[in-house]
């Protein structure tokens, strides 16, 4: 009989990282600003925060304060995803680049700051493995309520980057629908002359919204890092979350409350080949580790044969905004 008592919590710490990197990314889009570079920034959010917490586990030793071997590590990745977005708009705001020409670079960008970096503090470490390992800081990260029983293992078993990613999406959603920045961020988005023409100042909402988009999504970096993974840090650590997480944005049609329930179940279905009988044929497996990726392309084209104008992206995504031109 399938356990969902066990697959449920799995499903959402595999989901978390999603949720944020889509909540990122949809407040980025709001903006008209396509930030392919999410997976970079989510890359930079990560090693940014496994050096602090590096530095402070050898400067404190045994003594450590829980506290700062949390503020840390979230300052250091906060400030390195924002960097990230400050490129970002610097490249295609400021300067007018191509988006999404500037956003794979930034991923290539960020994955190799991140492999730089870590490597570095592998061998300043000199670690027999080629990892770091941060177990102090992560038990940090992932201390929870706990509990016995169903209840306590599907709610209460996880570290406060959880729960903050859930509240983090609805006061999103809240902004973007009922307040009157969200208004004029959507504006934005929709049609900047218009935007401009009324007042609005085109150029500061999308900076805000892209940056604040890379700190949520560089919080993503850092989960996967000191929650789920236990503090290890390794090569090619996210593998493709980073692409999922902006699948994810077109799944939840640019609203991030309905990005909860999509990222955990994204998350079920990243790891429901763990949970196929042990007798089954391999090559079944296979085709369920291909289910993420089977349902983003079904997305993809369902959304893109919707009429509905709710429905469809920002009319101004991805194109640059020339003031001049109004």
């Amino acid at each position: 009989m399938f356990d969902f008592v066990s697959f449920i919590p799995r499903a959402i710490v595999q989901g978390t990282p999603l949720l944020l990197g889509s909540t990122g990314e949809t407040l980025t889009e709001k903006s008209g600003n396509l930030n392919l570079g999410i997976p970079g920034t989510m890359y930079v959010g990560a090693i940014c925060g496994v050096i602090g917490a590096f530095f402070y586990e050898q400067a404190a030793g045994d003594n450590m304060i829980p506290a700062l071997a949390v503020a840390i590590p979230l300052l250091c990745s906060l400030a390195g995803s924002l960097l990230m977005g400050l490129l970002y708009c610097f490249l295609t705001v400021t300067l007018r680049a191509n988006q999404n020409v500037t956003g794979l670079a930034m991923t290539t960008f960020g994955v190799g700051i991140g492999n730089f970096f870590g490597g570095s503090l592998i061998k300043i470490s000199h670690s027999e493995v080629p990892a770091i390992v941060l177990s102090a800081t992560s038990g940090c990260f992932s201390r929870s309520v706990g509990g016995d029983g169903w209840f306590a293992r599907i709610f209460l078993s996880y570290g406060f980057l959880v729960y903050l990613s859930v509240v983090i999406a609805l006061v999103a959603a809240f902004v973007l629908k009922r307040t009157r920045v969200g208004l004029h961020l959507r504006a934005v988005g929709e049609d900047p002359r218009t935007a401009d023409a009324a007042g609005v100042n085109v150029t500061r909402y999308k900076y805000i919204a892209t940056c604040l988009g890379s700190m949520i999504a560089g919080l993503g970096g850092l989960y996967y890092i000191m929650d789920y993974n236990s503090g290890i840090w390794s090569a090619d650590a996210f593998g493709d979350r980073g692409w999922l997480a902006i699948s994810l944005v077109i799944f939840t049609i640019w609203r991030p409350n309905v990005g909860v329930l999509a990222s955990f179940l994204f998350g079920g279905l990243y790891i429901l080949h763990m949970y196929i009988p042990s007798g089954m044929n391999l090559a079944i497996k296979e085709i369920y580790k291909m289910l993420p990726y089977v349902v983003t392309i079904i997305v993809l084209v369902i959304s893109s044969m919707r009429n509905k104008r709710e429905n469809q992206p920002p009319a101004s995504l991805g194109l640059p905004y020339f003031r001049e031109d109004r």
